[in-house]
C-alpha cells in the first residue's frame, strides 16, 4: 500500500477528493480495491473504545483524590503535583509517537497504548507507595499520551473522505468517558465496598477491551502515515518538512495550548468557585459533569461543519466568546446563573474537537499530520502546565477568585487569535 504521501493535495478540500477512485485505491493494501468494510467498522469500533479510555485515568482519580491522599498518606503539596502531571506526560510521551509509529505502525502503538493504560490502572491503586503510585500513573498516561497524538493520524490514514465525521465521533467518545469517570466513579466505588482501590481499577476493565480492536493492526506491513514510503514519494516532501518554520503549525499549538489550559482549569477549579458561592458539593459536582457533557453532542457537531469550511476562524470565535461570557457570569453572580455559565463553558471546552480537526486539515499528507499532530499537542500541552498552578496561587493570595477568572478570561482573546491564525486554508507544506 502505498504511503499517504501520495495523496492528493485536495483530500480536505471538496466533494470532488471526497469521492476520488484514485485516492481509494491509493489505501488498498497491495491491491486495487478499498478496505473491507469490515476492516473499516472495526477501527471506527477501535477508534471509539480508544477514545473513551483517553481521559478516566484521570478524572477517576480526581473523583477519589482525597480517599488516595489518606490511603497512601500522601502530603497536599504531592496531590498538588499529581494535579499537574497528565498534561507534563502528555507533552513528554507524545513526542515519542512519530518515532514508534514510523517503526512499528500507528495501529500497533494504539494497541500498545491501550494495554499500557490497562496495565497502569491495574498497578497503581495496589502498589502501596506514593512513589509507585505516580510512577503506575505515568505508565497509564504514556499510553494516553501516544494515543492521544495518532488518533488524528489514524483518521487521516483510513478515513480521509471522512476527516470531520470521524474526528467527530472518537471526539465525542474522548468527552462521553471524561464525564462518565467523573459522574460514575464514586457510585460505583460505593456499590463494590466502597474501597478507593476498587473504584480506581475498575476502569482498567475498559481499557482492556479497547485493546482487542487493534490486535488486527499489530502485524499489518501496510505503510501507515509516518512510516517510510518509497524514496520517489517522499524524496521531495519529508527532508523539506520542518515544522517549526511553520506559522500555522505554531498557531495550532498555541491554540491547543491555551484551550488545554482552560479545560485543565475548569476541571480542577470550577466546582471549588461554586461553592465557594454557596453552591452545595452535590450540585457543584453536578455542575461540572454539566460542562463535560455538553462536549458529547457538540465534540461530533463542531469537527463535521468546521471541515466543511475553509477556514475555521468564525467556529474559533464563538467558542470564545462562549467562553468570555461564562467566565463574566461566574464573576458577576456565580450561584445565580450557575447553569448558564456551566453550559457555556461547555460549549467553549469544545474547542478541543475542534483543534483536533484542523491538525487533519492543515496537512496534506500523513507524515505531515503525524508531525503536526506531535508538535501540537506535545507544545501545546507544555504550555498548559502552568495555568491552573497559577490560578492556585492566585487564589490563594489574593483570597477570592476574581483574579483568577480575569485571568481565565484572559487567556481566551490569545486562544482566539491563535486559532483564527491556524484555522487558515492553508498546510504546514505550504509553509515548510
Amino acid at each position: 500500500m502505498p504511503d499517504d504521501d501520495t495523496q492528493t493535495p485536495t483530500l480536505n478540500r471538496g466533494p470532488a477528493a471526497r469521492t476520488s477512485p484514485e485516492l481509494r485505491a491509493q489505501r488498498l493494501p497491495g491491491a486495487g480495491e478499498a478496505p473491507a468494510p469490515w476492516l473499516l467498522r472495526l477501527i471506527a469500533v477501535g477508534l471509539v473504545l480508544a477514545a473513551l479510555n483517553l481521559r478516566p485515568a484521570i478524572t477517576s482519580l480526581g473523583a477519589l483524590l482525597e480517599e488516595v491522599r489518606e490511603g497512601l498518606n500522601m502530603s497536599g503539596s504531592v496531590a498538588g503535583v499529581l494535579t499537574s502531571v497528565p498534561p507534563l506526560c502528555f507533552a513528554v510521551f507524545g513526542v515519542m509517537a512519530p518515532r514508534l509509529a514510523r517503526r512499528f505502525g500507528a495501529g500497533a502503538v494504539v494497541c500498545a497504548g491501550m494495554a499500557a493504560i490497562a496495565a497502569g490502572l491495574v498497578i497503581r491503586p495496589y502498589i502501596g507507595s506514593t512513589a509507585g503510585f505516580l510512577a503506575a500513573s505515568a505508565l497509564a498516561l504514556m499510553g494516553i499520551a501516544v494515543s492521544n497524538i495518532l488518533m488524528p493520524v489514524i483518521v487521516k490514514h483510513w478515513f480521509p473522505d471522512r476527516v470531520g465525521t470521524m474526528t467527530g465521533l472518537y471526539s465525542m467518545a474522548l468527552a462521553l468517558g471524561t464525564a462518565l469517570a467523573a459522574a460514575i466513579t464514586v457510585p460505583v466505588t460505593g456499590a463494590l465496598g466502597g474501597d478507593w482501590q476498587t473504584g480506581l481499577v475498575v476502569w482498567a476493565v475498559l481499557a482492556a477491551v479497547a485493546v482487542l480492536p487493534w490486535i488486527v493492526l499489530v502485524r499489518d506491513r501496510t505503510p501507515a502515515p509516518g512510516r517510510p514510503a518509497p524514496a520517489a514519494a517522499t524524496a521531495s516532501e519529508a527532508p523539506a518538512l520542518r515544522i517549526t518554520r511553520s506559522r500555522t503549525a505554531w498557531g495550532l499549538a498555541c491554540f491547543f495550548g491555551l484551550q488545554a489550559t482552560a479545560a485543565y482549569i475548569t476541571m480542577g477549579w470550577m466546582p471549588q468557585i461554586f461553592r465557594d458561592a454557596g453552591v452545595s458539593a452535590g450540585t457543584a459536582g453536578l455542575l461540572l459533569a454539566v460542562t463535560m457533557a455538553m462536549g458529547v453532542p457538540l465534540a461530533f457537531v463542531i469537527p463535521r461543519v468546521a471541515s466543511r469550511l475553509k477556514q475555521q476562524g468564525p467556529i474559533v470565535v464563538v467558542l470564545g466568546l462562549c467562553g468570555l461570557i461564562g467566565y463574566a457570569g461566574l464573576y458577576l453572580a456565580p450561584a445565580a446563573g450557575a447553569w448558564a455559565w456551566a453550559l457555556l463553558l461547555g460549549v467553549a471546552n469544545c474547542a478541543f474537537p475542534l483543534a483536533l480537526t484542523m491538525i487533519g486539515m492543515r496537512a496534506r499528507s500523513g507524515t505531515g499530520v503525524v508531525r503536526l499532530s506531535a508538535f501540537a499537542q506535545s507544545t501545546g500541552y507544555l504550555l498548559s502546565i502552568p495555568g491552573p498552578l497559577l490560578v492556585g496561587v492566585l487564589y490563594q493570595h489574593s483570597g477570592g477568585w476574581g483574579l483568577p477568572i480575569a485571568l481565565m478570561a484572559g487567556l481566551m482573546i490569545p486562544q482566539m487569535v491563535a486559532g483564527i491564525l491556524a484555522g487558515r486554508d492553508r498546510t504546514i507544506e505550504d509553509e515548510c
